[in-house]
């Protein structure tokens, strides 16, 4: 309790007790007592309470003066007072007065007494709190003066590492100035005898030009010439002996592997031409696709894109087409359409737009299948449905789609042969060929495509390195490359896998004779093994044995830059020196 409510409970105090004051005038008035009555009996009740607070007085000063006030009206409501009416009502008015001065009285003393021991209270609230907050400073004091001290001591060391420094700096520079003295001296000394010793060198060159007869530039070419040669022929021979050693131990192991490889992967061999035929239940059936007029085939041929070739040939018509996806779905149509013997205009376009959505359908089946074949499932559904449309497309008679199947299985046998993880190198493999599906739709290599591809739908930068870099139209770097480009080989270059035209088998043929022709030295040239092998003849005298490797090695790099061709082609340089004599 503060001092406000001191205040407060005085003013409480001094209402209560003018209160009391007011209601026993109120009823001394009421029974008719005048103001000398209340004045004569004053005295004897000031005797019986000398002792009286001054609230007291304060309520006998409000009783005279509300007395005065009241009288006249008393007096005059009254205009007789009742004597035994006063008399019966002044021991209660005398008694009431006693209890409030009593009351009056305690309530000050209580007040007081509150008021002390609030005060007390106070007092000693403020003192703990001037010794708490007294010591928090002291603590606060001596934390800064800690503080101080060792702030200073820290920029004492610091201001003797400062000048420590400052003397090694300053010893330094005088070091430094005496050795550039030194340098100084000694670059003078070294240019007088640079100078002399370019005179020499002059004179030394003058004499040599004059003995031997070359000039500088002569001689500095020639011996580039003999060194070039000589460096030449010995990088030839130290590639002759790595490459012997090579095979030696690496030709085997590859062997091995890849044998094993092709010999576990069991495929069968296609030969998909432009041409599909279909039976026919009778020969009457040909007027009926014919129409009358030809309608019935110009329609046909118009809404599915298809060449229909009906000739002599008994029950049968060919359906003729360079695309084999629309090749397929015309040869659907016309089966529906003759299995079902309504054959006009409007119903070949209902039956075309059913058997193209039946193509699709196996289109989707297809790429499913093949991904179930070599166990791998997390594939984008976009990729699905483009390797779905491989099913139709071939490479060299080679059908695509069992291609990548039969490259995937070799090239994850290959790569659990040497010890790496065949998932990422089957999906390479299976997926190197993915962009042959859109290279009539997008422009460029379809390595290159296949890779925009597949980083496209999600899959792994090795995934995607090893399509880009297939056909080297990116450099290998990684094993998952140089294993699909290798089970590609092995699955594109075996025994009745791919063939191609004359006209293109002849042209090779041809091309490559005319590069092994055109090298120095060479005799004769034969293209063996339905061009698989190119034997070279050399003559003896202009190729040694280091130059045939060499035109070897270049011919083959020449073949690889310049020509398409499935598989591999062997390059063979001979060599052959031969005596005869005749004995007489």
């Amino acid at each position: 309790m503060g001092f406000s409510q001191l205040v407060l409970t005085l003013v409480v105090v001094f209402i209560a007790v003018v209160a009391g004051g007011i209601t026993v005038l109120f009823f001394a008035r009421r029974f008719g007592f005048g103001g000398a009555a209340q004045r004569g009996h004053a005295d004897p009740a000031a005797s019986a309470v000398p002792a009286r607070s001054a609230a007291s007085a304060t309520a006998e000063q409000a009783d005279r003066e509300l007395a005065v006030t009241s009288v006249p009206t008393v007096e005059t409501a009254e205009s007789v007072p009742d004597p035994e009416a006063e008399a019966a009502a002044r021991p209660a008015v005398e008694r009431l007065l006693s209890d409030a001065r009593t009351e009056a009285a305690a309530i000050t003393e209580d007040a007081k007494r509150k008021a002390r021991d609030e005060l007390a209270d106070a007092r000693e609230e403020a003192r703990r709190t001037i010794q708490r907050e007294l010591g928090e400073r002291t603590d606060s004091i001596r934390r800064l003066q800690t503080e101080l001290e060792r702030r200073e001591s820290r920029a004492t060391d610091r201001e003797q590492r400062l000048d420590t420094q400052a003397n090694r700096m300053e010893q330094r520079g005088h070091e430094l100035a005496e050795t550039e003295a030194a340098a100084a001296v000694r670059e003078t000394d070294l240019a007088s005898r640079e100078l002399a010793a370019d005179e020499a060198e002059a004179a030394r060159t003058a004499e040599l030009e004059r003995v031997a007869g070359l000039t500088v530039e002569d001689a500095k070419a020639e011996l580039i010439k003999h060194i070039e040669t000589q460096a030449k022929r010995d990088a030839a021979l130290l590639v002759r002996d790595i490459e012997a050693e090579a095979r030696t131990n690496g030709e085997q192991r590859a062997r091995s592997i890849v044998v094993d490889s092709i010999q576990r992967v069991a495929s069968e061999q296609t030969a998909e031409s432009v041409v599909a035929v279909l039976h026919l239940p009778g020969d009457e059936m040909k007027g009926r696709i014919i129409g009358r007029e030809g309608r019935n085939i110009r329609a046909y041929e118009s809404v599915t894109g298809v060449n229909l070739i009906i000739d002599d040939t008994p029950e049968a018509v060919l359906l003729s087409c360079f695309d084999p996806v629309r090749r397929e779905i015309g040869r659907i149509t016309l089966e529906k359409l003759v299995l079902d013997g309504r054959i006009h205009p409007h119903r070949i376009e209902e039956v075309y737009e059913q058997s193209k959505a039946e193509v699709e359908q196996l289109c989707q089946r297809a790429g499913e299948d093949a991904l179930v074949d070599v166990g791998i499932t997390d594939v984008h559904p976009e990729l699905v449905t483009l390797l779905g449309r491989l099913r139709y497309r071939t490479s060299y008679g080679q059908n695509v789609l069992k291609h990548l199947v039969e490259t995937a299985h070799i090239a994850a046998h290959m790569a659990a042969e040497i010890g790496v993880d065949p998932m990422n190198v089957k999906r390479g493999a299976f997926l190197h060929d993915i962009g042959k599906a859109l290279t009539h739709e997008v422009e460029g290599s379809h390595a290159l495509i296949g890779a925009d591809l597949a980083r496209k739908f999600g899959e792994h930068e090795d995934v995607v390195h090893a399509i880009e870099a297939h056909h080297n139209e990116v450099h290998p770097h990684s094993i998952e490359a140089v294993l699909t480009q290798a089970a590609d080989s092995c699955s594109g270059g075996r025994p009745g896998a791919r063939r191609e035209s004359l006209e293109a088998y002849v042209k090779r043929l041809e091309r490559i004779e005319e590069m092994a022709a055109e090298k120095d030295g060479v005799e004769k040239v034969f293209a063996m093994q339905a061009g698989r092998e190119v034997r070279v003849m050399v003559s003896p005298d202009a190729i040694d044995d280091i130059a045939a490797g060499m035109l070897a090695r270049d011919l083959a790099k020449q073949i690889e830059e310049e020509l398409t061709y499935p598989g591999q082609i062997r390059v063979t340089v001979v060599r052959e020196s031969r005596a005869s004599e005749i004995a007489r």
